[in-house]
């Protein structure tokens, strides 16, 4: 499943766990990996910090090839605007990410003037 989600491809979600503060983060990226349970922290072995994820309803069934659910997980990588605000992404954000208060459970989130670094928040302001 690609990273560049929409509201279909989420829509058996019944909520969103954010593991950190969202609001100074201006993006987030987000992608699907498959777990073996519908609830609870998923194992992520990505090469960043996990932000946060999806639970899943419990109608929501396993896929039948894998035996696993397709959850969403929100993630950053070392060299994201977060941790280098003067490096590649000063301006503008990976195709997968998503500004994180666009994100709701059932809602894939999008891209903003934020998320792009082009509005002036309090964590670029210091920057």
């Amino acid at each position: 499943m690609s990273s560049l989600l929409t509201d279909t491809d989420v829509a058996g979600e019944s909520t969103i766990v954010w593991l950190e503060d969202i609001a100074p983060l201006e993006y987030v990226r987000q992608a699907v990996h498959t777990t073996p349970y519908r609830v609870g922290k998923p194992p992520f072995d990505g090469l960043g910090r996990l932000v946060g994820y999806a639970e899943l309803s419990s109608t929501v069934k396993r896929d039948p090839e894998t035996s696993l659910f397709h959850r969403r997980v929100f993630y950053l990588v070392p060299h994201d605007r977060d941790s280098e605000p003067c490096g590649d992404y000063r301006t503008g954000s990976p195709g997968e990410a998503v500004d994180p208060l666009t994100v709701a459970a059932r809602r894939a989130g999008v891209k903003t003037d934020r998320s792009q670094g082009r509005a002036i928040t309090p964590a670029r302001a210091g920057a």
